[in-house]
């Protein structure tokens, strides 16, 4: 059974980079509009403080256009790499979970409600996902429980947060 899984945040993401990219196109486009204006008035031999002024911006704008491009590149890349980190995390957790519960010798069903109530899901939901009435939940987690050395949910996912923080915890400054 796959449990239902929280709205992807990805869509959020592609259509920010968009966004950047729409927008550093547009300014591109400025700065060939104004790299190609001030061209023609050098062009035209009348070199004047305005017509300086007007290379000097042109020149700033194709400036910021390039390292606004490189910035972007760069953070596209970290998040690249931020993602392939979780899912390596992600990764690396299930297993830990799964170590878990094969060391507490969890039944298919146990470990499948235990999932659900790691995920956050109550009894009356699981109940619902795995069509079981609400009772059997509830004995099935007084089981998860009891194997993991647990009395409630609270402390079934303390075990696993201090797992992830490595079994120490922060001295209060």
């Amino acid at each position: 059974m796959t449990a239902p899984r929280p709205a992807a945040r990805r869509g959020l993401g592609d259509r920010r980079a968009a966004l950047l990219a729409g927008l550093l196109t547009v300014q591109a486009l400025c700065a060939v509009f104004f790299v190609g204006d001030v061209i023609g008035d050098f062009g035209s031999g009348e070199i004047d403080l305005h017509t300086a002024f007007e290379g000097l911006v042109a020149l700033m704008l194709v400036i910021g256009v390039v390292l606004g491009g490189l910035e972007m590149r760069r953070t596209l890349e970290r998040n690249q790499r931020a993602e392939a980190a979780l899912s390596v995390a992600s990764g690396a957790f299930a297993e830990l979970i799964e170590s878990y519960f094969e060391k507490w010798t969890l039944t298919p069903a146990e470990a499948d409600v235990a999932m659900l109530a790691l995920k956050g899901f109550d009894v009356a939901e699981i109940a619902e996902f795995r069509g079981a009435a609400q009772g059997t939940v509830r004995a099935q987690l007084t089981r998860v429980y009891a194997k993991a050395g647990v009395s409630n949910r609270t402390q079934l996912v303390g075990l696993f947060v201090e797992e992830l923080m490595g079994g120490r915890l922060r001295e209060p400054d």
